[in-house]
């Protein structure tokens, strides 16, 4: 028969377990939240040559770096360009299924105003919402999201 010493024993245990239980739920849904949260502000744009971040609307809100991954570290971003070797602007529109809104050409520059479903931030320019603009020159070429701020 057992006592009433073995049954209080028992019920700490299944508390105990009960307790663990909850903590390893509650420690992967942060996890979850977190991993969200990084892949919601993770680059858009991979291994680049150079990368700017702007965090407003002038060129003295512009950070400068050679990796993406700045971008985590830095608070308000609301936009990001990368540079490129060579002529990448139709890898770079198969890459992000973007259409040509519309074009400019302008000092040996041609430059590429375009929609993307995948991706979110967008302006307004030339009466069409543009989220992803492509300058290309031949020799090199730069992107950006939803606008490529620092010129090319």
């Amino acid at each position: 028969m057992r006592s009433v010493n073995d049954f209080l024993r028992e019920a700490d245990m299944r508390g105990l377990i009960s307790i663990i239980k909850a903590f390893f739920v509650t420690a992967i849904a942060i996890g979850c939240v977190i991993f969200a949260y990084v892949l919601s502000i993770s680059p858009v744009f991979p291994k680049g040559e150079r990368y700017e971040f702007y965090s407003g609307t002038s060129s003295d809100e512009i950070v400068l770096s050679r990796s993406p991954f700045e971008k985590l570290f830095l608070s308000g971003v609301k936009g990001e360009s990368v540079r490129y070797r060579g002529d990448r602007a139709q890898e770079i529109l198969s890459g992000f299924g973007a259409e040509i809104l519309f074009v400019e050409k302008a000092a040996g520059i041609t430059n590429y105003y375009c929609y993307s479903p995948a991706l979110k931030n967008s302006v307004s320019l030339g009466g069409e919402v543009v989220n992803l603009h492509i300058a290309c020159n031949g020799e090199e070429t730069a992107a950006g999201t939803p606008l490529i701020f620092g010129g090319f």
